[in-house]
């Protein structure tokens, strides 16, 4: 009997590649088009771009650049930290799968391997964006901790002391901030001084409307992707489109903070 495995790599405990996505890599850079590339893996259009959204905004740099409007989903390509990124996976991979071929297999190692399986963190929070601490403020009961995305755009959060502590945390660590959807306030205008905490400049990239709810994707400096939830009674009277400019407003106590 043959041991196999698929090979998934997870980023603080968050998904952040597996071979199906590098396999959505590959074909970007063979079809130069998501709509193409999601066809060659068997993935939806919306599918493709919402694990390109999330590697982006789990990778330090981002590997997938798209120019909005593009036709059939066009003027998309990788970057170097993309290529660099799918040859380090696949070295992984090959010397992971070597050494599965070494393994003598008995129902000792699969109760190892029961025994070993690693714990992971599942979260409902759809927008989760990496940053570095760029900042701790304490005070008598909570801190604020400010990250600083690689666009260098600024998300504050409120959390207690103890956590803090808990973690560890430092100015210069790595970090990410969770933010779920239905917390997101969209605005066409540019705040002046709000009470939210958070306001995120970026260009709509796709809107989707349903029956209760819409859902908007931003696109940011630096490549980050922020999705909001709406009413779709909001996103009428707001009117917003792809290409709108507009504003994410959340407030720091609705950000979580993972290390």
């Amino acid at each position: 009997m043959m041991l196999g495995c698929k090979v998934w790599v997870d980023v603080d405990n968050k998904p952040y590649l597996g071979e199906s996505r590098i396999e959505l890599l590959k074909a970007i850079e063979r079809h130069g088009s998501i709509n193409a590339a999601a066809k060659a893996v068997n993935l939806s259009y919306k599918a493709a771009w919402d694990s390109i959204d999330a590697m982006n905004n789990l990778s330090p740099k981002p590997l997938v650049l798209r120019t909005v409007g593009g036709k059939g989903g066009g003027g998309t390509l990788l970057t170097d930290e993309a290529f660099r990124v799918i040859e380090a996976f696949d070295t992984y991979r090959r010397q992971f799968n070597r050494l599965l071929s070494l393994l003598s297999i008995g129902g000792g190692l699969f109760s190892a391997l029961g025994a070993a399986q690693r714990i992971t963190m599942n979260t409902s929070a759809r927008n989760q964006l990496f940053g570095v601490v760029s900042e701790i403020q304490r005070g008598a009961v909570n801190s604020k901790v400010v990250l600083t995305l690689r666009s260098s755009a600024h998300i504050s959060a409120i959390i207690t002391n103890d956590s803090v502590e808990e973690m560890k945390l430092k100015v210069g660590d790595d970090a990410y901030a969770l933010i779920k959807a239905s917390w997101i306030i969209l605005s066409r205008e540019k705040p002046g001084k709000i009470s939210a905490g958070n306001a995120l400049e970026g260009s709509v990239i796709e809107v989707i409307n349903g029956m209760v709810n819409a859902e908007v994707k931003l696109l940011i400096a630096g490549g980050n992707v922020i999705t909001a939830i709406v009413t779709t009674d909001a996103q009428k009277e707001l009117d917003i489109k792809v290409g709108d400019k507009s504003w994410a407003l959340f407030s720091a106590s609705n950000v979580i903070i993972a290390a």
